[in-house]
């Protein structure tokens, strides 16, 4: 008998956790996800079966004990091979309430994008599982939230040969007035002109350095704002035709469609099962 998609598929918010989110796939074989960015730090562990990874320019192949980094704004995707049974999990960390736990006076970026350190493995399931507890209270899972993202720089050095890392570079500054305007105005029916017009670039360079530098086009950078803010008003319990049209989609149609190929997850089931969850006794 197949499982009810609510325990294959399941988000955790809890009101009390505001800068924590986290989901968990028991079965991915049917999750496909399009290149993607987040505005949070995000961290996840493969429980089962074999994906493709790519974070950025670096490709790998995911097996259970891999666990995937990928800093804010990294254009990534994780999809599973060959229509096999694939299960993971994921935690979202909002950026200031991790650079607070860093305590290193501004957000320091994770240059790993993947490891296979079995230690750091059983510290992010562990969490995982402390999270997902219902019976755990809020200072308990809070402490064990502080606790691994304090040791997490300090885990990856340790792990040594195992973390993969990533070419670090640099960002113009036409590049970010760029992605600030499409950031700030990612609602409205923007024009290339108008973008290029707030970031001094021409169309050619824009189109093409921006895309080198985010792995998104200019629009799908916008597409994926979109997502975002409709992320945000989902969780405020806002109806989803109404969040599809301020987003700037034409429809809900168009806004699920694209819901779902960013977040392998339909509008309704990020909107109501995340506090189900976070309640359950």
């Amino acid at each position: 008998m197949a499982r009810p998609v609510s325990d294959l598929h399941r988000f955790w918010r809890d009101p009390a956790l505001p800068f924590l989110e986290a989901r968990e796939v028991a079965d991915g074989r049917d999750v496909c996800y399009g290149l993607h960015s987040h505005p949070t730090f995000s961290i996840g562990l493969v429980t089962g079966g074999r994906s493709e990874y790519r974070n950025g320019r670096a490709r790998h192949e995911a097996a259970p004990g891999t666990v995937v980094l990928m800093n804010p704004e990294e254009a990534h995707a994780c999809n599973p091979l060959q229509d096999l049974p694939w299960s993971y999990r994921m935690l979202y960390a909002d950026v200031p309430w991790l650079t607070e736990i860093q305590q290193g006076g501004g957000f320091r970026p994770y240059g790993a994008v993947l490891s296979t350190d079995p230690a750091l493995y059983g510290a992010l399931n562990g969490l995982f599982d402390r999270l997902f507890d219902g019976t755990a209270e809020v200072l308990e899972k809070e402490c064990a939230a502080t606790s691994f993202f304090a040791g997490l720089h300090r885990r990856l050095e340790q792990g040594g040969e195992q973390a993969r890392r990533m070419d670090a570079d640099g960002t113009p500054a036409g590049l970010e007035r760029a992605a600030d305007f499409i950031t700030a105005n990612c609602t409205e029916p923007l024009r290339l002109a108008d973008v290029c017009a707030a970031s001094g670039l021409s169309p050619s360079y824009l189109v093409r350095a921006f895309k080198a530098r985010y792995g998104l086009t200019p629009h799908a950078y916008q597409v994926n704002r979109r997502i975002q803010y409709g992320q945000r008003e989902l969780r405020r319990g806002r109806p989803i035709v109404e969040v599809a049209l301020e987003a700037g989609f034409a429809d809900q149609a168009h806004f699920q469609r694209a819901f779902k190929r960013h977040l392998a997850a339909t509008p309704r089931q990020y909107a109501v099962t995340g506090y189900a969850v976070a309640r359950a006794a």
